[in-house]
């Protein structure tokens, strides 16, 4: 319960902040400019670029054969089990401990392969994010000194459609990945 209280004052604090970058600047702010806003969409950057689409397309070419070959171990593991427990009952004590010896080994194994697997997937997949999010950052900084855009927020909980400029980052990222 303290832990939604906590969350909600943080929310509370974050939609606070929000508020008085809206509020109405000063006279002398408003004669250097008009405040101009806009908003990214980073989650639809990284599906919908170029550059992350070819971070996804590296990855899935990466582990693809690594990912086969855990489910081909899970596939022969599933099959020793299912022998074990068809033919177990009418095996020797010895054929029995010795097979399921094998099995908790290749058990063993494959978990083993699946937490590296994932680890290195996870660390993979962080590091090519990372990329496209500098690139992307790179770009948005960009757009905004051309745009003359006073500031640029990534998360919103609403956001005027007449303020998202991600379509502008997408095409301006899109178009420096191609060259």
């Amino acid at each position: 319960m303290t832990t939604m209280i906590q969350a909600f004052r943080r929310g509370a604090i974050a939609v606070g902040c929000s508020l008085c970058l809206l509020a109405p600047l000063p006279a002398s702010a408003q004669s250097a400019g008009s405040g101009k806003i806009g908003f990214i969409n980073t989650e639809r950057i990284l599906k919908e670029s170029l550059l992350a689409k070819a971070a996804q397309q590296k990855l899935q070419s990466e582990f693809s054969q690594r990912e086969k070959d855990l489910q081909d171990r899970a596939a022969r593991i599933k099959a020793l089990s299912q022998k074990l427990e068809k033919d177990g009952p009418v095996m020797s004590d010895a054929d029995r401990a010795a097979l399921q010896q094998q099995l908790a080994d290749m058990n063993r194994d494959f978990q083993r392969k699946q937490r590296e697997f994932g680890e290195d997937l996870n660390a993979k997949r962080n590091a090519a994010l990372a990329q496209v999010l500098d690139k992307a950052n790179k770009v948005v900084k960009q757009v905004a000194e051309q745009g003359n855009y006073d500031i640029i927020f990534q998360d919103a909980v609403y956001v005027n459609p007449r303020i998202d400029i991600t379509g502008k980052v997408l095409k301006a990222l899109d178009a420096s990945t191609a060259k």
